[in-house]
């Protein structure tokens, strides 16, 4: 008789249904920082890696910063879809489009300002900053496209389209990959080239998004007139939910932007190493960020029908994937850590530094799999004013000890103190969940 085993049934295949294609289409973000990473990584000079580090984490400040635009969409818009309200969540989308066009062109207004606060801060060496001025100048103009881009994949998210959002993230990485290539490697533009390609392959992204929003707007039926774009209730609830997101995302950004800054005191090599080591952050972020999405579209939609089982069950489902992952994934990156180390860089200095730093790099998805899997839960329910507190509370924790590392001239303490981070963030959200768990006295099923 063959007969699946009893821990995985029905319920397990619908969350593996909507994650795979999320985790796969996550996959291609860190291979595009990898290639990234590795283009520069073969010129003659380890201070292009770090140039395109200290570029990257500027814009991810900024950008994400903006992280509400993907995060709050989600949200809203999988509670209105689990009212089955149409016409709120086209309003949730056209909200989050009006904010992301006028950011935007905010950002790229203030670029001057941006970049010399950003060059103070994080003070690399005059060959890194020399570098990263450049990316810099020449990515800004994506400033739109990347956070439009945001409001897009958070909707597709809300609407269960998984395979809507690893079409758009596969297109949009290939794209940046396949420039990547042609401009640093083929036209010799060095870190410029880089920059370009995410411009280009940006706005294509905003192209191909909206293509592929039209289905479910088609489906959903309702109309984009008088949907209220500029009504003072929502706005109200929205810019509520964005302050928390901004603030939480602002101190979960600073935080990678301590660990960059500090890596840059310890010189070129050890900032090169720790750059390339993080890009096993990014493989295991993106693809535990796979079951995060599911809990908070499931975990929202069970928030708007009121319907209070459903909502333990796919937090329970969703944990339970994100954790088994993170094992696998440590796994994979012990056994693997050498081989991509290799791949990534040529330089034999930076390798050397690399190898000895790996073991805490390896060890980031276990450290991080509850701080992950809790942000999909308690932004699935909107209930984000717990969640930005303790994510203040950790990156405050941390920061002491990231002082203390560089004070001690201890790159291995700074990785410790990056991990205790990561699993500190999500322990004090485990915490905090039973107080956000739906109580029937509310009437709830």
């Amino acid at each position: 008789m063959n007969r699946k085993p009893r821990w995985f049934g029905k319920g397990d295949r619908r969350v593996l249904a909507l994650t795979l294609p999320i985790i796969l289409s996550n996959a291609t973000v860190p291979l595009l920082g990898a290639v990234d990473t590795a283009v520069v990584g073969h010129l003659d000079s380890p201070h292009y890696i770090g140039a395109v580090a200290v570029g990257a984490l500027i814009f991810s400040y900024v950008f994400w910063g903006f992280g509400f635009l993907r995060m709050a969409t989600t949200g809203l818009a999988a509670q209105a879809y689990g009212r089955r309200d149409a016409n709120a969540v086209r309003a949730v989308f056209a909200r989050a489009a009006f904010i992301a066009i006028v950011a935007g062109l905010a950002v790229m207004v203030l670029q001057y300002p941006i970049v010399e606060i950003a060059m103070s801060l994080v003070a690399p060496t005059p060959a890194v900053e020399a570098a990263a001025r450049d990316y810099f100048a020449v990515r800004i103009w994506a400033s739109p496209a990347t956070l439009m881009q945001y409001c897009m994949l958070g909707w597709l998210l809300a609407m269960r389209d998984s395979r809507a959002v690893f079409i758009f993230q596969v297109v949009l990485n290939s794209i940046n990959i396949i420039l990547d290539i042609l401009f640093v490697q083929g036209f010799g533009w060095d870190v410029r080239g880089v920059a370009g390609a995410t411009v280009i392959a940006d706005y294509s992204g905003v192209v191909l998004g909206w293509f592929l929003m039209q289905p479910h707007l088609k489906r959903l039926g309702g109309t984009w007139r008088g949907i209220g774009i500029l009504d003072r209730t929502q706005l109200s609830k929205l810019m509520k939910i964005n302050g928390d997101i901004f603030i939480r995302t602002l101190a979960l950004t600073s935080a990678f932007a301590l660990f960059t800054s500090f890596s840059a005191r310890f010189g070129e090599v050890t900032l090169a190493a720790n750059a390339v080591l993080q890009n096993f952050l990014m493989f295991g972020s993106f693809a535990l960020d796979g079951f995060a999405h599911a809990a908070e579209t499931l975990v929202g939609q069970a928030y708007g029908a009121e319907r209070r089982k459903q909502f333990l069950w796919a937090v329970r489902k969703t944990t339970i994937w994100s954790m088994v992952s993170a094992v696998v994934l440590s796994g994979v990156f012990l056994l693997c850590g050498p081989w991509i180390i290799n791949a990534l860089t040529s330089i034999p200095e930076v390798r050397a530094e690399s190898y000895q730093y790996m073991i805490w790099a390896v060890m980031l998805p276990i450290s991080g799999v509850l701080g992950f899997q809790f942000d999909g839960v308690f932004l699935g329910a909107t209930q984000t004013k717990q969640w930005r507190n303790m994510m203040l509370l950790s990156v405050a924790i941390y920061a002491v000890f990231a002082f203390w590392a560089v004070h001690t001239g201890s790159n291995h303490m700074l990785w410790a103190a990056l991990n205790g981070f990561m699993l500190l963030r999500g322990v004090t959200l485990a915490v905090l969940f039973p107080s956000i768990i739906p109580g029937e006295k509310r009437g709830w099923a």
